[in-house]
């Protein structure tokens, strides 16, 4: 099986659970991304009945946000459901709530801008192994509870040895979780899967296993229309200033200055709330600038430490 109908195939597994279990289509999340395009792709072929979703970060590029409006307007043309979530605080605000930048170790701002959406749903996710290290740990299929020890992760083996050879109908159970029933289509105890109900937010990753090189070539092969920023020299679609995009932020930041602006002057607000918050403690920075230079993992920071000559 080639990896579009291997896809496809996960694609409709996670439909079938979503209709039975939550009683609701399969959302298909949607970043502005490149891998975003190639899973809408992937369920347009389908043909199972789905939703579209996105999560107004407040920190995509313009280029993004104008490429989502009109996917999602060409979407709404054809009836599918689409949905933008807009957070009740913005970046700029989380900032001065939280009284810290955010960074790769406290990435509070994924965690409310984009993860809390969705929830009691099953979505489907463009989570790559080939993106990050940080993704290897992730499957073709992932239930997500309250905590994280709550998160179980089902591969496609898994799937395969609980439907067994026959068209049996069998039961998967998830400690901790609920149960997952699966089955064949043609299962002559179809009916009691009704009876399961899963309360917690369950993932399908249908590109898992694809490489940026397969990710390219059908894109290539399809021309599917991607969000400009990949053709002025953007390798990633995310938010503006991501401490995960490492030294790209300062290309992105040359680009985007205002977005800078609005960052230091986040960390202004964020300072004069630290230091009117009644506990006394002190800064280390003296301003928002100094705030971003050290945000910015730059050199010639002042205070910074250095390991430098004491080899």
């Amino acid at each position: 099986m080639d990896l579009e109908q291997k896809a496809i195939e996960r694609i409709k597994l996670a439909s079938e659970m979503s209709l039975r279990h939550y009683r609701v289509p399969v959302v298909c999340t949607y970043s502005g991304g490149k891998d975003s395009d190639v899973i809408l792709e992937l369920f347009k072929r389908s043909g199972v009945p789905f939703e579209v979703h996105h999560s107004h970060t407040t920190i995509d590029a313009p280029q993004t946000v104008y490429h989502i409006r009109k996917v999602f307007k060409k979407l709404e043309s054809n009836g599918i459901k689409c949905t933008i979530q807009y957070p009740a605080l913005s970046m700029w605000q989380l900032i001065v709530k939280k009284k810290m930048p955010p960074t790769r170790m406290a990435r509070y701002c994924c965690a409310y801008l984009k993860e809390d959406a969705c929830k009691n749903r099953m979505i489907a996710t463009g989570v790559r192994w080939d993106e990050s290290s940080a993704r290897a740990d992730r499957g073709e299929y992932e239930v997500l509870g309250k905590t994280k020890k709550d998160r179980i992760k089902i591969s496609d083996s898994e799937m395969s040895e609980n439907q067994g050879e026959t068209e049996e109908f069998e039961q998967m159970t998830i400690p901790g979780i609920s149960e997952i029933m699966l089955m064949n289509d043609n299962s002559k105890k179809r009916k009691f899967i009704e009876k399961c109900e899963l309360k917690a937010k369950t993932v399908c990753n249908p590109i898992i296993e694809w490489t940026d090189y397969d990710i390219a070539r059908f894109i290539a092969g399809e021309g599917i229309h991607i969000n400009p920023l990949y053709n002025m020299g953007f390798s990633r679609c995310g938010c503006v200033g991501c401490p995960m995009a490492g030294k790209n932020r300062y290309f992105e930041f040359s680009m985007f200055p205002t977005y800078k602006r609005a960052y230091i002057r986040a960390f202004d607000k964020m300072l004069e709330v630290m230091r009117n918050d009644g506990t006394g403690r002190k800064p280390r920075w003296k301003d928002g600038n100094d705030v971003f230079s050290w945000w910015m993992e730059e050199r010639d920071t002042p205070g910074q430490l250095s390991f430098e000559g004491y080899e």
